[in-house]
């Protein structure tokens, strides 16, 4: 027998018993937090043109989507990320003018990672979009339901970790750095390379002030004095309205009582082309990287038609469940079914007793004695 026949490629795995049934409780608990919010399911296509993600994510990432083609030539790719497919569904059927648009969903992507790490090539995700609305309160919301999403799944010990891609976008405007050079700055920094980062800026001559300016915001991290403390540091409008714009979604954020959770990193930097402001991510420990990601892209729409401001978030179920199991969280397990056995000689008897448990919503197995 051909091995291939019986095991998965690297990176993909099968998922049953307990461990499957876990996970649809946990994504109906989520999705029923979403729904209570007021967002709507949606589904888009497993795969797209290539267009809509080609420029939207990083360059790095680009090379790792899984291209094919169809009848007709066209490149198409597995999505990676769910956010410009939402964008593109969106833009298409939904979006009015200045009316907020809440979408929720939930499905698979898809990246031909090299350097896996423990790193599914198919993970499952789950998220929100929320689109037409630039307020403070939106920003605040979607922390919001980030934070209560992963509460109801029964994790507590968690921190979302809070930054502004305006922050950093700003030094780089002040610095004369170009966008093609911000954004392999960005990937570096977005990968904690500190080094590499330096490097790009010193072949490009960039003044060493800003070059300090810019690997010094991971320091930036913590209570709101380090919003204090990153404003001290720049001179020019763009980094510190959105050090401002931080002050006021963390005020808003005390009204939901869940200001605990959160905390402070202007070094926190995606390698996501699309973010334009507010960006967080969800942070446990017995997982290496963010089990939730999120952030506001408000030019994202107007490649798809008219623009429109955005924000939302995505929880990755796979390691939010591998977290859950690391640390011991109590879960309702799916009850076993109930177990009726039959004879030749009482068969119909059985049959009428499962049929009368299943339409009073029992889990039953009708099965022969052995």
């Amino acid at each position: 027998m051909d091995i291939r026949l019986v095991h998965t490629p690297e990176g993909v795995r099968d998922i049953y018993g307990t461990e499957c049934t876990d996970r649809i409780s946990i994504e109906d608990k989520i999705r029923a937090k979403f729904k209570s919010y007021g967002f709507r399911d949606i589904e888009t296509p497993t795969f797209e043109f290539f267009d809509v993600f080609a420029k939207e994510i990083s360059a790095t990432s680009a090379k790792e989507l899984y291209k094919f083609f169809d009848k007709e030539g066209n490149t198409l790719v597995l999505r990676p990320d769910f956010t410009p497919s939402m964008a593109r569904c969106v833009s298409k059927y939904f979006l009015e003018k200045d009316t907020p648009v809440r979408i929720c969903y939930k499905g698979n992507t898809f990246l031909n990672t090299s350097n896996l790490q423990g790193k599914l090539k198919e993970s499952t995700e789950m998220g929100v979009e929320l689109m037409n609305d630039d307020s403070v309160y939106a920003d605040a919301e979607m922390i919001a339901l980030m934070i209560e999403s992963l509460l109801t799944s029964g994790l507590t010990d968690f921190q979302i970790s809070v930054g502004n891609a305006e922050y950093f976008k700003g030094i780089c405007e002040e610095a004369g750095i170009e966008d093609e050079f911000e954004a392999d700055i960005r990937e570096q920094l977005a990968a904690r390379n500190y080094f590499a980062a330096e490097n790009i800026m010193n072949e490009k001559n960039i003044d060493e002030r800003y070059i300090r300016m810019i690997t010094k915001v991971s320091e930036f991290m913590g209570s709101e004095d380090a919003l204090e403390t990153a404003a001290s540091q720049v001179n020019n409008k763009k980094s510190l309205e959105a050090i401002d714009r931080l002050k006021a979604v963390y005020k808003t954020l005390t009204s939901y009582g869940l200001e605990k959770y959160v905390s402070f990193d202007l070094g926190l930097i995606s390698n996501n082309n699309y973010y334009t402001g507010v960006i967080f991510n969800a942070y446990t420990y017995g997982v290496g990287d963010a089990i939730a990601k999120g952030g506001r892209y408000d030019n994202l729409m107007d490649k798809f038609g008219d623009p429109a401001p955005a924000i939302g978030f995505m929880i990755v179920v796979d390691d939010l469940m591998a977290a859950l199991y690391r640390q011991n969280v109590e879960l309702e397990h799916e009850a076993a079914p109930e177990v009726v056995y039959y004879d030749n000689d009482n068969y119909l008897e059985a049959l009428q007793k499962v049929q009368d448990m299943r339409a009073k919503g029992i889990n039953v197995v009708l099965t022969a004695r052995q």
